[in-house]
């Protein structure tokens, strides 16, 4: 796929909240980790066609802080396919030149689990062509507190607390906000996906299950997107 002319103006960052994993593997009777792992591969896809429109950053929301209030064994596949993809597939994004980065709290993460992101993002981390961005046990809400606790903790003075202050202390301050947001699965909110982030993302709502999304729906987000004026407020 090439870049299409009629997308005039690309997104530098995409966040994709990948909503109906569960809800297509109940549709087509399998079990929930088969959607979980064709959420994955879909996600692989949608990556790669986001960067060939010229997309620089994709964020994806995989596994929120709530979640682990799931079923234990969904967790638990979850975590295996993780740790799977991790072991065996990041030669691939390295081969593609696509810097890996994970962010969350990693509070309730297994030590196996965090020597393997910790070995992707060391691989990735030179390569130039894009960045995916794993949000993995991630709270939007809870980075906000994780930031504010840090300026306490290094003594700002109230006066000296602003807006761009409070974003360096983010989990990936290098990382510009998401320019567009895209939810599968025909739900319409955020659930807590980059809550300092988002504020002036555009948001897009897609009724497709995140496993059906494809490349052509992408283009055509991407299209609508380059037709909406971003006044940021003024």
């Amino acid at each position: 796929m090439t870049k299409s002319s009629s997308i005039t103006t690309t997104p530098t960052h995409v966040g994709l909240i990948l909503d109906g994993n569960r809800r297509w593997a109940h549709k087509h009777g399998f079990p929930v980790v088969e959607g979980h792992r064709k959420g994955y591969l879909n996600l692989k896809t949608i990556t790669r066609a986001a960067m060939k429109h010229g997309v620089r950053y994709v964020s994806a929301y995989v596994f929120s802080s709530e979640n682990w209030q799931r079923e234990r064994q969904e967790v638990r596949d979850i975590m295996k396919l993780l740790s799977w993809a991790l072991k065996h597939e990041i030669k691939e994004l390295d081969r593609d030149n696509i810097r890996f980065q994970v962010i969350g709290s990693k509070l309730k993460l297994g030590a196996a689990l965090l020597r393997a992101i910790h070995h992707a993002e060391e691989q990735t981390k030179n390569n130039t062509r894009g960045t995916l961005l794993v949000c993995l046990d991630y709270s939007g809400q809870q980075e906000i507190v994780d930031a504010t606790k840090r300026i306490a903790e290094l003594g700002f003075p109230p006066e000296e607390i602003t807006p761009e202050l409070l974003s360096k202390f983010l989990y990936a301050p290098d990382i510009p906000p998401p320019d567009l947001i895209i939810r599968t699965s025909g739900e319409q909110r955020l659930s807590n996906f980059m809550t300092w982030e988002s504020a002036y993302s555009e948001l897009m709502f897609d009724s497709k299950l995140w496993p059906d999304y494809t490349e052509k729906d992408l283009e055509t987000a991407l299209k609508q997107y380059s037709k909406r004026i971003r006044r940021f407020g003024s």
